[in-house]
């Protein structure tokens, strides 16, 4: 379909979103948010594309959301509108996918990264949790992610501040998984993407979701969902093959069955 606020491509085996409203750094309306999970709909049904990256511009991946189009807004609108509920489909893909982040993201700019499967930042990369500073609290999964990535002290001082981290820190702290020139985040973030497109298409939803499994499960519960898939994979057909070419040394053909 035509998308009028972000630019959608595919490239080899790995489907790429970019944002694309640069005149208010990528701003986050309904509009973005429609647009954003029907590419991810058609990535997900689309069996030539395995991983996706998301990304917006050098200057932002994304300054939060539209405020101007929010700002009237009544909780019973909000509520009923429950548009914020979108921020969460890159976690709901079945496929990875791999938020490229330069610049400024920002409320739920940073929301969205946070809710992707890897961060990777340039060096001018900053995050953070503004929404104090308008009168109101992160509402697309902030105040639960960041404290899960950064712990709870810093998360807090900058839900309670609106503070930003630069990509260093984020990087120390285990928010992103690295920091590269911004010359090159993108094209670092296409080859992560690559390489995970060219593993077994099966093993990867499952590893996707049981790494998930972490945030919600106590240690026990999440060692045997992780079991249970372990097992699964040996009625693929390309666990069979992953190991027969192991051992004969050569490289694997994945059907994803």
């Amino acid at each position: 379909m035509a998308y009028e606020n972000i630019l959608v491509t595919i490239e080899d085996a790995v489907g790429l979103l970019q944002l694309n409203r640069p005149k208010v750094m990528n701003a986050l309306n309904s509009q973005v948010m429609t647009e954003l999970g029907q590419a991810f709909d058609e990535f997900e049904a689309n069996d030539a594309v395995r991983c996706v990256v998301l990304y917006g511009s050098a200057r932002a991946f994304s300054a939060g959301a539209d405020i101007d189009a929010m700002k009237n807004a009544t909780p019973v609108e909000m509520l009923k509108g429950n548009w914020v509920a979108a921020w969460d489909r890159p976690r709901k893909m079945i496929k990875p996918v791999i938020a490229a982040v330069s610049g400024y993201a920002l409320g739920g700019g940073c929301e969205l990264a946070m809710a992707c499967d890897i961060i990777i930042a340039s060096e001018t990369a900053q995050f953070g949790q503004p929404e104090i500073n308008i009168g109101v609290i992160p509402g697309a999964g902030g105040t639960q992610r960041l404290p899960r990535a950064i712990g709870k002290s810093r998360a807090m001082e900058m839900a309670l501040t609106g503070k930003f981290i630069k990509a260093d820190e984020a990087l120390q702290r285990g928010l992103v998984s690295r920091v590269v020139p911004v010359e090159t985040y993108l094209d670092e973030a296409k080859a992560l993407a690559r390489e995970i497109a060219a593993k077994a298409p099966v093993a990867v939803q499952f590893a996707k979701e049981c790494v998930n499994k972490v945030y919600e499960l106590p240690l026990g519960e999440g060692l045997d969902y992780e079991r249970r898939h372990f097992y699964f994979l040996f009625a693929t057909e390309d666990q069979r093959e992953g190991m027969d070419a192991f051992l004969a040394k050569r490289k694997a053909e994945w059907k994803g069955k």
